[in-house]
Parts: C-alpha cells; sequence; structure tokens
C-alpha cells in the first residue's frame, strides 16, 4: 500500500492544480450566470413573465462584459471549461426530458428533411459566397458552417479541402456574432410565423449554430420545442461526418491548413470519428434509458433541473468567448455571405415544415 500512496499524491495534486487554474474563470462564469437568473426573476416579479430567458441572459451579460473588458489569462482555462464540458454533461442529461413518442410522430420525414437541408443548405450558401466574390475555400468554409454546427464544421472541413489559416479565421468570425443574433430574434419569427412548439422546434433545430443555442431559442416557446430542436440538431451535426468524408474525396487529399500545422494527418475514417461528438451518444443513451423506464420520472426531473443550470453557467462562458467587435474583422463580402446564406435557410427551414406538416 504504501507504495501506492506517491501515486495518490501525485494524481491528487494535478486534480487540485487543475481545479486552481480552472477556477477564477468558472467563479466569473457563476457569477454572471447568477446575474441572468436574478435579471429573470426581476422580469417574472415585475411583468408575470420571463421575455428573455436566463439562457438567452447568460449569454448577452457574457458578451458585454468580453465587449467592455477582456478576461486576463488566469480566467480562459475556467472559461472554456464551462462553455465547453460542463455545456457537454448538461446536453447529456437533457436526454432525460426526451420523448420518442413526440418525435415519432413526424415519421421518416422529419430525418429526410434534416438530411435534404443540409445538403441543399451547403449549395444555396457556397453559390452566394461564390456570386458575392469569396474564394472556393472560404466560400465552401462559410456554407458549412451555416448548414451544420458553426465553427466546428469549420474546422472539421478545413483540413479536408486544404483550407489556409487565414480562411479559416475569417469563416469562424461571424459565428459566434449571428449565433447571438438568431438566437435572441428566432422566437419572434417564430410566433410571427404562429408556429407550434413541435414546428418551432424544428425550425430552431434547422436553422441555429450551435446545440447550445438551439436551447436558448427553443427554451421560450415549451419543453417540447427544446426535445425536438436538440434531437434536430443532433442529427445535424451527424451529419458533419458524411460531409467530411465527401469533401475529402472531392479533393483527393487530406492535406493539412497551415493552421493545423505540426498535427498528424488523420485517414478519412478518424477524421469522421473525431468530430462526432461524445456528447451525443451519451445523450441518445440517456434518452433511450428515459423512454425504456430504466430511469425514473423523480431521476429525469432532477436531471432535467441539473441541465438547466449547467446550460445557463455554460452560456454565461460562451458569451464570455464572444467579442462583439470581432465582426468588423470578418470582412463586408464573408458577414454578408454568411447572413445571407443564414437567411435563406431560415426561409428554406420554414417552408419545409410547412410543406411536409412538421409542425
Amino acid at each position: 500500500m504504501s507504495r501506492l500512496h506517491p501515486t495518490f499524491r501525485s494524481a491528487f495534486s494535478s486534480a487540485a492544480s487543475r481545479l486552481t487554474c480552472i477556477l477564477p474563470g468558472l467563479i466569473l462564469c457563476l457569477f454572471v450566470a447568477l446575474a441572468a437568473l436574478g435579471l429573470e426573476w426581476i422580469e417574472w416579479r415585475w411583468t408575470g413573465r420571463a421575455w428573455l430567458e436566463a439562457l438567452v441572459l447568460a449569454i448577452l451579460l457574457g458578451a458585454i462584459v468580453r465587449t467592455l473588458w477582456t478576461p486576463g489569462d488566469r480566467f480562459l482555462s475556467g472559461i472554456h471549461f464551462s462553455a465547453k464540458y460542463l455545456l457537454e454533461a448538461a446536453i447529456v442529461l437533457i436526454g432525460a426530458m426526451l420523448s420518442f413518442d413526440a418525435i415519432a410522430a413526424s415519421g421518416p420525414t422529419l430525418l429526410v428533411t434534416i438530411v435534404a437541408m443540409v445538403l441543399l443548405s451547403i449549395a444555396t450558401g457556397y453559390v452566394i459566397a461564390r456570386i458575392l466574390g469569396l474564394p472556393k475555400r472560404l466560400a465552401t468554409l462559410i456554407a458549412c458552417g451555416n448548414a451544420i454546427c458553426g465553427n466546428s464544421a469549420i474546422a472539421a472541413v478545413a483540413p479536408a479541402i486544404g483550407a489556409r489559416g487565414e480562411e479559416v479565421a475569417a469563416a469562424i468570425s461571424f459565428t459566434a456574432i449571428l449565433g447571438i443574433a438568431v438566437v435572441l430574434t428566432l422566437p419572434f419569427v417564430g410566433g410571427w410565423l404562429g408556429m407550434t412548439a413541435q414546428g418551432y422546434g424544428v425550425f430552431a433545430g434547422l436553422t441555429v449554430y450551435a446545440v447550445p443555442q438551439v436551447l436558448a431559442a427553443a427554451s421560450p416557446f415549451s419543453p417540447l420545442s427544446v426535445q425536438v430542436g436538440t434531437l434536430v440538431k443532433l442529427v445535424r451535426v451527424l451529419m458533419l461526418g458524411p460531409v467530411v468524408f465527401c469533401f475529402s474525396l472531392i479533393a483527393g487529399r487530406n492535406t493539412e491548413p497551415e493552421c493545423l500545422a505540426g498535427k498528424h494527418r488523420r485517414s478519412h475514417l478518424a477524421t469522421i470519428l473525431h468530430f462526432v461528438p461524445w456528447f451525443i451518444l451519451g445523450f441518445l443513451a440517456v434518452a433511450i434509458a428515459r423512454n425504456s423506464g430504466v430511469i425514473p420520472d423523480a431521476v429525469a426531473t432532477g436531471a432535467v433541473k441539473v441541465s438547466t443550470w449547467l446550460t445557463v453557467v455554460a452560456m454565461a462562458a460562451l458569451g464570455l468567448e464572444v467579442d462583439i467587435r470581432a465582426l468588423a474583422n470578418s470582412g463586408p463580402r464573408a458577414s454578408a455571405a454568411a447572413m445571407l446564406s443564414l437567411l435563406v435557410l431560415c426561409i428554406l427551414s420554414a417552408l419545409a415544415i410547412a410543406c411536409f406538416g412538421l409542425g
């Protein structure tokens, strides 16, 4: 036993060092999240409803703080930890609120629509970017970012098409800003169009960039909107693997861009597996356990509450990673291409929901 002591001591020291590293940023995210929850409470107290949910308020407050004050290096690890790991844990727990019966009502039409919308969005986004005079690789990155999952899609597709570092940087610069804009405006659009809770969930899942942003955009409607939106979004994310594989085949190579120089080259299969997040599998596993009765109602209710708290903290972290002034650095043509592509995606999604009876 005595020989194990140094091992335990080393592990404890490493864990303590890691905690010390993330603590300042984590505390900052918690303060922003508490402020968002406080503002939501004030809304309920004064108006009888939350016009802006805590999820949205956390993003806004975080972005305002980040724009007015740039957190120092000691905060960055904790902010990244909150934005990534707390969020991934929250997404897994959301599986406890997913009802397969509600999703099954849409039938295979929903799945076909998601796949078709991703492919159509890539095509239209690429054409729009090329019409605006953007280079082929930058146009491809912007189109894939809009169609699938923002920065993650851009990062995944970049090595498949041999994109340069400056092209990747230009493509990802608009994602966070437009993502927040969509989160804020989409509930009003859904209400104006008279969408049902399920229809709006499909709409949010088809148009919003990232999974956490889907949660923020769908929550003002209903829990059903969150369930449907999350599932639709996760199916979109799963499209990333096949899309990367296809672009790798089209390019005829797996050249690493400058921004990824020094990393080992991956095979097509390894690239696909690398960009299929673990939390998708966790989300599905929890959802299956919940719908099969393995997870009881009381545990599921507690899991959803914990997920909500974790998501608000993660929203604060995502906001703290956004500098609104960065939009000016993305270039007018890239910004116009991204906004027009997103607008087309919203229009196509609304038409698909209406035509195929998904809402």
